[in-house]
């Protein structure tokens, strides 16, 4: 059965991106820590990882069938010029659509009804795949939803002392997951998967 997935790499003290929506030279290094070549959908984009992280994302890549982020990720990447590096269509939560994008296409859905719509336009897309939420306001909206299944942490060994938290203010805190339900240890980071357990 289908799950809704979210993940992101994260500091020690929480946070996906510092204050300014930056720091990704200090959370994302860990693409580049190691030997093991992981290509993505960019033809243009290799990462070099541990082997074990490789393992692992392409255990991850695997399962999810569908993409789901907000406009504003979309508009901050320049819609990925075109497709999602992880080669898979994206289903775009957002009040109206662009106006360059008069309708969906295999790169692109576009959804203005709100995020159980997009959830449920995307586990259509994905079949009996996952369904992986990309952004933390977006994770957050899914969260508060009841429609989120598992959260995917890859933690790196360092601090940003402020910055934009994973979830942020879930309505129903604090909230226990259930985990770790995998664990993997790669080069400048750890990976963690929790399930979400329903009340």
């Amino acid at each position: 059965m289908s799950k809704v997935t979210t993940g992101a790499t994260m500091s020690l003290d929480g946070f996906i991106a510092d204050a300014n929506h930056g720091g990704f030279e200090h959370l994302f290094a860990w693409y580049g820590a190691g030997d093991t070549e992981f290509p993505t959908g960019d033809p243009g984009m290799t990462f070099k990882v541990s082997a074990a992280s490789a393992e692992h994302l392409h255990a991850l890549q695997d399962r999810v069938g569908v993409l789901v982020c907000g406009r504003r990720l979309y508009d901050m990447t320049n819609a990925w010029d075109g497709r999602h590096p992880m080669d898979k269509t994206t289903v775009v939560l957002t009040h109206q659509r662009p106006d360059d994008r008069p309708e969906d296409d295999e790169n692109f859905v576009f959804v203005t009804t709100g995020i159980e719509d997009a959830i449920a336009r995307a586990k259509e897309i994905a079949g009996d795949k996952d369904v992986g939420v990309n952004g933390g306001e977006i994770a957050r909206q899914c969260f508060d939803a009841g429609l989120l299944d598992e959260v995917h942490v890859d933690l790196v060994p360092v601090f940003l002392g402020s910055g934009i938290p994973l979830l942020g203010q879930i309505k129903d805190a604090p909230v226990t997951l259930e985990g770790p339900i995998s664990l993997t240890q790669g080069s400048g980071v750890t990976h963690l998967g929790y399930r979400v357990v329903r009340k």
